[in-house]
């Protein structure tokens, strides 16, 4: 064996990789540069290792061939895009990034104390950006002319936090992923003190959200929270019950925004409906090849009715779905979609007992992130966001690693 073979095959880069992997967990939501920094350390060490490691194969994913067709037909649809150099860069800088991501998840976390550890790199950096959104609300960050809200619709409503992320919406739905796995964690692990910790993080995250006031978010938690107190736990049910209450209670402001969460009041769900569809026509204007990867700005202009504004760019839109499938076509689409949903259903179903508390908390909480992403993604692209989609293709590394490796 060579002294490279034996470099590669040592404790030392393991460890390297895994190091790099909780650094890129930590730095998702706070930086996103520096964790597509570390993202690029583990894989350089990666393929070190399934280069030149002898006892290392790569082993196949679930759901390995919707990941592929997915690939396949993002890089194809580039052929048709009206700017293919500005959608290949697309396609190298983002989808290749998410699909590393998943791989060195997938291919080198091997223990439930490995994903402990993940876990808690993941909780302190949600820590961190909970405490920043706090400290947005309270100490006055005016967002009025940032376009968050429309301000003829909500007079009153001049503050709405973002804290590390791009904007109210997502972080919102960070939030929501965040609780979920909180919630999975809360229902499994014993423990008085470690479930009331739990909860108060869980109040404060919740609290998060509502400071946001993003309206789907907030709906979603809420529908996440009461169906699975209703399935699994009465108690649950009621404890969302009183948040809600007491968060309407003291915010008048969030009621009145709650309210129009199904009405046409203001421009933001207007312009939703009007983009919706568009994308759908693009859809069946463009079935096989879709419009290409990252194209949307470029195309919504032809299919616009409702803004008919050259200087306004709508960058997605504002729906998961209807994206992928515009962007990359009707199977390049479905087949992201069967790779998402999949890992949402393996995580909420799985078929062996976990082997202990954490493991089985971590699952569920993973599945029901999941769906939060799911129901998030019908009224806003959250995965248009770079760290959003980094969460999601590494949940779904995680929820592999935990069926298979464990």
């Amino acid at each position: 064996m060579t002294g490279l073979q034996r470099l590669a095959s040592s404790r030392a880069v393991k460890d390297m990789i895994y190091l790099s992997i909780l650094m890129e967990a930590f730095f998702i939501g706070l930086s996103q540069w520096v964790a597509i920094v570390f993202m690029g350390i583990g894989i350089a060490l990666f393929l070190l290792r399934w280069w030149k490691d002898p006892t290392f194969h790569v082993k196949r994913t679930t759901f390995h061939w919707a990941i592929s067709l997915y690939l396949a037909c993002s890089i194809i649809s580039i052929l048709v895009s009206p700017d293919k150099m500005y959608s290949l860069t697309i396609w190298f800088v983002l989808v290749i990034i998410y699909f590393l991501t998943y791989v060195l998840i997938s291919q080198n976390v091997e223990s439930a104390d490995q994903v402990r550890y993940i876990a808690l790199s993941l909780g302190a950096s949600a820590a961190i950006i909970v405490a920043y959104g706090f400290f947005q609300y309270f100490f006055g960050i005016d967002t009025s002319e940032m376009k968050w809200v429309d301000g003829e619709a909500f007079p009153e409503l001049t503050k709405r936090i973002f804290s590390t992320l791009e904007n109210p919406n997502i972080l919102a739905a960070y939030l929501d992923v965040v609780v979920c796995v909180l919630l999975g964690l809360f229902t499994n692990l014993p423990g008085k003190r470690i479930r009331i910790m739990l909860a108060l993080a869980m109040a404060c995250t919740l609290a998060c959200v509502a400071m946001t006031y993003a309206r789907g978010a907030l709906l979603t938690v809420a529908v996440i929270m009461a169906g699975y107190g209703i399935i699994k736990d009465k108690r649950i049910l009621a404890a969302i019950v009183v948040l809600v209450a007491v968060f309407l209670a003291v915010n008048p402001i969030l009621l009145e925004r709650m309210s129009t969460m199904f009405t046409v009041v203001d421009t933001s769900s207007e312009m939703r409906i009007a983009m919706w569809e568009s994308t759908v026509q693009m859809i069946l204007d463009h079935p096989i090849l879709g419009i290409g990867g990252g194209a949307y700005s470029l195309v919504y202009p032809i299919y616009d009715t409702y803004i008919v504004d050259g200087s306004v760019t709508l960058v997605h839109a504002h729906n998961i779905y209807l994206n992928y499938l515009a962007e990359t076509g009707i199977v390049g689409g479905c087949a992201f979609l069967f790779f998402f949903l999949g890992y949402t259903v393996t995580a909420l179903f799985p078929q062996k007992a976990m082997p202990d508390n954490f493991s089985r908390g971590m699952l569920l909480g993973l599945g029901l992130a999941l769906v939060s992403v799911a129901l998030n993604g019908l009224t806003d692209d959250v995965l248009y966001n770079v760290p959003s989609s980094m969460y999601l293709w590494m949940m779904c590394g995680l929820v592999y690693v935990l069926k298979e490796k464990i």
